[in-house]
Formats: C-alpha cells, sequence, structure tokens
C-alpha cells in the first residue's frame, strides 16, 4: 500500500479509525504487544474529549440493525484534565500519529480544548466533532455555513496543528457547510457521522435505547457516505476523510473513487478488531494494478 501525505502526516496506507469505534486502551490491555506489532490503523483517532467529565447515556446504549447498529453511548469520557493525565500518555505510545476528536457545547469551549492540545508534542492534528448544539445560539455548529465560520475563525489562531472538521450529514446542505469550513481554515474534513435513528422494544413498544434515539452506522448509509462524500468533493479542494459502512476493501476504494483522501473504518471493527488491516490489504490489491483510485476531483495532498 502507498504512503499517504495527509495534511502534512505521513502515514503508511490511507485506512485510519472512525473516533469512538475502538479503545486503542482496552486493546492494549488485551492484546498486548502484538497489538503495536500489529496495529490496524495509518493513524489513530480518539474517542470525543469535552471539557467537562460526561457519564453518557443510560443504558441500554445499542441495538443491533441487518445492517449495522444504532448507538447511543453519549460520549463518556474522563474530561480534558482526566484525558490529559491518563489517556494521553497511553495513547502517546502507539505506533502511528494520533488524532484528537474534541467537542465542546460553545465556541469557548471548543477553544479551550484546542489551546489545550495546541502544543502537545504527542497530538498530531486535531478532530473537531461539531454535531452539537451551541448552548449561546440554539443552532448546531455544523449544520449551518455562519455557525462553522463563526466556530473556526475563534479556534483556527489557536493552533498551527492540522484542524479536521467532522460534518453532520444532518445539515440541510452539507456541501455549503463544508465549503464554509475550508474558507474559515479547516485543514480537512471527515464524513459522515452517524444518521439519528430509533428501534423500539418488540414487547413493550417502548423506545429500546437509554437516550431515545441514536446513531444508525455501517453497511445501512454506505450509500448516503458515498452521495455526501462525492458532494462534498466537488465544493472543496482541502483532503477529506471519509466514512459509512466500511467493511470491505471495495467499500474503501468506492469511498476513494468519490473523493476521499483516507478512509475511516467505524462499526466493522466492532465485529473484528483487527478489520482495518484486512481492509488495507485488500484495498492495496484493488489498487495495485490500476492507478489512482480518485475519479471524482479529489485534490492531490
Amino acid at each position: 500500500m502507498t504512503a499517504v501525505d495527509f495534511c502534512g502526516i505521513g502515514l503508511a496506507h490511507p485506512i485510519i479509525n472512525g473516533s469512538g469505534t475502538f479503545d486503542a486502551i482496552a486493546a492494549q490491555g488485551a492484546f498486548g504487544e502484538e497489538l503495536i506489532a500489529h496495529f490496524p490503523f495509518a493513524a489513530f483517532v480518539s474517542k470525543t474529549v469535552t471539557v467537562a467529565p460526561r457519564q453518557g447515556n443510560p443504558p441500554p446504549r445499542l441495538w443491533e440493525l441487518a445492517g449495522g447498529m444504532i448507538n447511543s453511548i453519549g460520549l463518556p469520557n474522563t474530561g480534558l484534565e482526566g484525558y490529559l493525565r491518563e489517556d494521553l500518555p497511553r495513547l502517546a505510545s502507539l505506533p502511528v500519529p494520533l488524532i484528537v476528536n474534541v467537542m465542546g457545547f460553545s465556541r469557548e469551549e471548543v477553544a479551550e480544548l484546542v489551546s489545550a492540545f495546541a502544543e502537545r508534542a504527542e497530538v498530531a492534528a486535531l478532530e473537531l466533532n461539531v454535531s452539537c448544539p451551541n448552548v449561546k445560539t440554539g443552532l448546531m455548529m455544523g449544520a449551518e455555513p455562519r455557525e462553522i465560520s463563526a466556530l473556526l475563525d475563534h479556534v483556527r489562531p489557536l493552533t498551527g496543528k492540522p484542524l479536521i472538521v467532522k460534518l453532520t450529514p444532518n445539515a440541510t446542505d452539507v456541501p455549503a457547510v463544508a465549503a464554509a469550513a475550508q474558507a474559515a481554515g479547516a485543514s480537512a474534513l471527515s464524513l459522515i457521522n452517524t444518521i439519528r435513528g430509533m428501534a423500539l422494544d418488540p414487547r413493550s413498544g417502548e423506545p429500546w435505547l437509554g437516550g431515545i434515539t441514536g446513531g444508525v452506522s455501517g453497511p445501512a448509509v454506505r450509500a448516503v457516505a458515498l452521495a455526501q462524500v462525492h458532494a462534498v468533493r466537488q465544493a472543496v479542494e482541502i483532503p477529506i476523510v471519509g466514512m459509512g459502512g466500511v467493511g470491505r476493501g471495495q467499500d474503501a476504494l468506492d469511498l476513494l473513487r468519490a473523493g476521499a483522501n483516507l478512509v475511516a473504518v467505524g462499526t466493522e471493527s466492532f465485529r473484528d478488531p483487527a478489520a482495518a488491516s484486512r481492509i488495507a490489504s485488500e484495498l492495496a490489491r484493488l489498487t495495485a494494478n490500476s492507478g489512482k483510485p480518485r475519479l471524482c476531483g479529489a485534490a492531490e495532498t
């Protein structure tokens, strides 16, 4: 597999993980040095970090679908201080670049998180999870061009590290949000995030998930991911991390052809923790004799 330059970060291949879909610390405890020797991803994206600790949503938190799953995890984490003290030192020992995913409920909270990681040499890049409401405006920061522009205007001067904006698929005009993010200084984009869904208990008819609704992921969203990656590629020149239902090398190749520069594996890792290694190998075989896989105007970065 050909090495990839992503926002100035050298990667061994184009397969990374989706935030929150692979617990590298738990995996290291289970597999030890075997995980380090055969780490499945070219870069590791951490679970979401918020300023204050979060317990997450009440259980049950998962519902299995024929085409994937619905999760209502609720972003549990130890908060910024806990992450810096406990998680960061352990994740820094991974053999690949570390990308930290952060989320705040206001521009000021996002700024606090970005500032905290700006000078940390262990962190190669930051991913901004903007699928949350701005407490001051009531608007989802990633759903409207003016909100994403205002957020990036506030935080882009705080760090020279690459800022990856993780777009919500639930915006009215995702390409317009993507273009606004690029204009305001985003280094790259990642999409798609999960799509809101719901499951009912077949016995009671009540919502199964403790959080009532959750995020649909897996093969069920693959076609949506392809369409949105393709549409966003027509609107921007910066790199794109494509994700959504990737379970085979062909799925990864499809996203690259639609305009992605990297591909993230998420739900498939719940079924098979080593899935990303298999997908990277399959992708390498598919592209060995086919030349460049990007057929929809993807920027060379």
